[in-house]
């Protein structure tokens, strides 16, 4: 990404969040996990009361997420790393292929994100989302 610091780590997230907009699943997404990884996606619009996932759980919501959704982007707007730490600004939109709730397939979704990734030798040991979706509006 043009304007990033260059750092190992910065460069694996925004190829993580790369991954993910691509659909990736299964072992292409599992390849930037560290095995014992635990994500934890603090309360939000679509997760009331947040959410807590192993690896396995992460990878099984990749896999809902495409029956959910016919794409979705991250744009990475700003990066810091110290050490196996980086803090990431996203911008995500997500499309979605089947109603949610009362929005129609076709609904765009936004939120913006703070993500913050710990790793270790190299892969993601822990994620924590902060995501502020934006109000729907409603036509």
């Amino acid at each position: 990404m043009p304007g990033l610091p260059q750092h190992p780590n910065i460069e694996t997230a925004v190829r993580y969040h790369q991954a993910v907009s691509r659909g990736a699943v299964g072992a292409e997404l599992a390849r930037f996990f560290h095995e014992e990884a635990v994500q934890q996606e603090y309360p939000n619009a679509l997760f009331p009361d947040g959410v807590r996932r192993d690896l396995p759980a992460v990878l099984q919501a990749a896999e809902r997420g495409r029956d959910i959704l016919s794409c979705q982007q991250f744009e990475v707007r700003n990066a810091v790393a110290a050490g196996d730490q980086v803090a990431l600004e996203v911008t995500w939109t997500g499309t979605l292929a089947v109603p949610l709730g009362d929005l129609p397939a076709g609904h765009v979704l936004r939120a913006d994100i703070a993500v913050f990734l710990e790793f270790r030798d190299g892969r993601i040991l822990a994620q924590r989302n902060y995501d502020c979706y934006e109000r729907p509006e409603r036509t």
